[in-house]
């Protein structure tokens, strides 16, 4: 993956240029703490080899996994990065391109980049911070926490 600072102002703009092979989820969160992102958004466009994708089922407050065992096109992928217990924690959802023009979405639980993927990621000077909502067990954005 590459990185460039493309804007020092009230938000930073990070462009990121994942590179094939890269998984998307690990790399995003370990940039994230190299910077000191702590309330970012995130939108990419590129492409997948394979992916796993999440859907929340709320009786069983757990990730059902969608595995994508395909080459994709990211159509849309939109997420942000926020504290979760100090550290970054990424929250993206994806729309996946199909050959036959279908698509699949969800939470993005995991993905390797092929050819490229290419990320903005803008920096707020506002904190977001996760807390644990006891009613589904996720980390949810409380800004005012």
């Amino acid at each position: 993956m590459q990185a460039k600072l493309i804007n020092e102002g009230p938000e930073r703009t990070f462009a990121l240029v994942f590179e094939h092979g890269d998984e998307v989820v690990s790399l995003l969160e370990r940039f994230a703490a190299e910077q000191g992102l702590e309330a970012s958004r995130i939108t990419a466009i590129g492409a997948f080899e394979r992916a796993t994708l999440g859907y929340f089922d709320w009786e069983r407050k757990d990730y059902e996994r969608i595995p994508v065992q395909e080459q994709v096109e990211v159509l849309s992928l939109v997420g942000d990065v926020a504290l979760d217990a100090g550290q970054p924690k990424l929250h993206a959802h994806v729309v996946l391109g199909r050959r036959d023009g279908s698509t699949v979405g969800g939470h993005l639980l995991e993905a390797r980049v092929r050819p490229t993927l290419e990320v903005l990621v803008i920096d707020s000077p506002s904190y977001l911070r996760r807390v644990r909502d006891p009613e589904s067990g996720l980390a949810l954005i409380r800004p005012d926490e």
